[in-house]
């Protein structure tokens, strides 16, 4: 899942739909869930900064059994600031 956070608001609705992989930065923007596999849950560089993907920046990790959450937060998103990718 990629995070567009030039759309994003920090409104924190993914978090809720989402909550298996996201959670709130202090900025209350999505990041990957501390804890998750090659996510330490902190984001990294700055909102203009792509990342790496599955290290808190701008990618989220989805497993396949999680797609469907996934997909619900995008398509909740008022921001349209989410959006599931193939890696």
């Amino acid at each position: 899942m990629h995070v567009d956070w030039t759309r994003c608001r920090g409104r924190g609705l993914c978090t809720e739909l989402f909550a298996e992989r996201l959670e709130r930065d202090e900025w209350g923007y999505p990041i990957a869930r501390a804890g998750d596999p090659g996510g330490p849950g902190a984001r990294t560089g700055d909102p203009g900064d792509p990342g790496t993907p599955g290290t808190g920046t701008r990618d989220v990790p989805v497993r396949p059994h999680e797609r469907a959450a996934a997909a619900d937060a995008v398509a909740m998103c008022p921001l349209q600031a989410l959006r599931l990718v193939e890696r």
